[in-house]
C-alpha cells in the first residue's frame, strides 16, 4: 500500500482487480477546499487511457511489476520468444501483447519485459531503433526542400512515413514510441 503522494511516473496500481499504470500525475493545492492529485492511468492489459482524480493522502494499492531486460530471439509464427539475459529462460508472449512494437523488434535486440505475478504486462522497446528501408518509391529531383514525406517499408515490414529524400536501402533512426516516427538518417 502506498499514498497518492507517492505516485510516480510508470507506477502500477491495482484498482478494483485491474492493473493500472501512471502516465502522468499532478499535485493540486487549490486555494479552498482540500488537496488532490490528478492522475491520468492507462490500464496494462486493454491500453485504455483514463483521467483519475484522488483525494491528497488517499490509500492506494500498487502492484508489484518486475521490470528485466529480456532479448527478442524470433517470432514462431504466434508467438514472440523472448530469452531473459540474466539465467536464460525463454519467454513466450503474444501479438497482442507486443502490440504495435513488432514492426519495431530485430533479433537480437534487447527489450524490457514488465511481469505481475509471473504474467507479461507489456513490452517496453527502446526510445528509438534503427532500421533499414527496404522499399519505398524514389525521390523527385526538387522535392527535398518541402515537408512532404512518402510512405517506406522498414526491414521489419512495419511501414512509416518518410521525408521524400529519403531512398531505399538507407539506414534511418525510427521513434518507437506512438507508433513510430522517423527522426533522422543514420551515418555510415
Amino acid at each position: 500500500m502506498a499514498t497518492t503522494n507517492d505516485l510516480k511516473n510508470g507506477m502500477v496500481l491495482k484498482i478494483e482487480g485491474q492493473l493500472w499504470q501512471v502516465v502522468e500525475f499532478q499535485h493540486v493545492k487549490p486555494g479552498k477546499g482540500p488537496a488532490f492529485v490528478r492522475t491520468k492511468l492507462k490500464n496494462v492489459e486493454s491500453g485504455k487511457n483514463v483521467d483519475k482524480t484522488f483525494n491528497a493522502g488517499t490509500k492506494v494499492e500498487t502492484a508489484t511489476v518486475d521490470r528485466r531486460t529480456f532479448q527478442y530471439l524470433y517470432n514462431d509464427g504466434s508467438n514472440f520468444v523472448f530469452m531473459d539475459v540474466a539465467d536464460f529462460d525463454q519467454v513466450e508472449v503474444g501479438p497482442e501483447i507486443v502490440g504495435d512494437g513488432a514492426g519495431f523488434l530485430l533479433e537480437n535486440q534487447e527489450v524490457i519485459l514488465a511481469t505481475n505475478e509471473g504474467r507479461v504486462l507489456f513490452v517496453e522497446l527502446p526510445p528509438s531503433v534503427e532500421l533499414v528501408i527496404s522499399y519505398t518509391e524514389p525521390g523527385v529531383m526538387g522535392d527535398s526542400a518541402t515537408g512532404r514525406t512518402k510512405p517506406a517499408t522498414l526491414e521489419t515490414g512495419a511501414e512509416i512515413q518518410v521525408p521524400l529524400f529519403i531512398e531505399q536501402g538507407e539506414k534511418i533512426k525510427v521513434d518507437t514510441r506512438e507508433g513510430g516516427s522517423y527522426l533522422s538518417r543514420v551515418k555510415g
